[in-house]
């Protein structure tokens, strides 16, 4: 079972950032899980929300920034006591880094709620740039980015992510559209969902695991990975099983 850092090491520092990443990594995860956007000069930005209000000092949507403005915003502006500074990284930021490890990226595409212009196709530019075609996945509520992505390289690797309504049948489904993964988060899934999803040979990764009865039901059932605001605990777990 995969271990994702969710938004980097998430758990202990301001998520989405370098510095989340860089420690998410020292922690012995397979992978990162982020989340890219369009700033308002078209550039690739590692950020959740569609505003910038919940993690920086900034307010307002990550859209009417362009990318120099929205460097001023400091991204661990409520982490600790504030005093650190950190910026919203660019992709291709991220890209030249992780192309140095052995990591797994899963991209998640946030189109759900703004659906950004030519977001795949410029994520998918900086993937081939830095050569990391075979160490990332996609994935997207908005299951039509995936299509998107699908239909620019068909061997990029996507995963369907629900939200906490789950999906019946969803290995059927994902098999069906040409989607290698299935994302739910955890209060929907069971060993039937697992053991359904690996009928299609479709693999099952789960958000957002964060405790530990959830950590040791998704590894009984045999998810593929999950996503976890806290890998260091995750990994130890992982190992002290095998």
């Amino acid at each position: 079972m995969k271990i994702y850092a969710h938004r980097g090491y998430s758990g202990a520092y301001p998520e989405n950032t370098m510095l989340a990443f860089q420690k998410a990594h020292s922690a012995g995860c397979d992978g990162i899980e982020l989340d890219v956007q369009l700033t308002k000069d078209g550039e690739v930005v590692i950020i959740h929300d569609e505003t910038v209000d919940r993690t920086t000092d900034c307010t307002g949507r990550v859209y009417d920034y362009t990318l120099e403005e929205l460097k001023t915003c400091n991204a661990a502006a409520h982490w600790k006591d504030g005093k650190t500074k950190l910026t919203i990284p660019t992709f291709e930021e991220y890209c030249a880094w992780v192309a140095s490890t052995d990591l797994i990226t899963n991209i998640e595409l946030k189109t759900g709620v703004i659906y950004y212009p030519e977001l795949e196709a410029k994520t998918l530019a900086f993937v081939k740039r830095y050569h990391l075609e075979h160490r990332v996945l996609f994935s997207s509520f908005n299951h039509l980015s995936l299509s998107a992505i699908k239909k620019l390289d068909a061997a990029m690797p996507c995963g369907a992510l629900v939200p906490e309504t789950g999906l019946v049948n969803a290995g059927y489904c994902a098999h069906s559209f040409g989607f290698e993964y299935y994302h739910p988060a955890y209060c929907t899934v069971d060993k039937a969902a697992v053991d359904e999803c690996h009928r299609y040979q479709v693999g099952i990764n789960v958000w957002t695991v964060n405790s530990m009865q959830a950590l040791e039901d998704c590894y009984a059932w045999g998810c593929d990975g999950i996503f976890t605001n806290y890998p260091e605990v995750c990994v130890a777990y992982v190992k002290a099983k095998q």
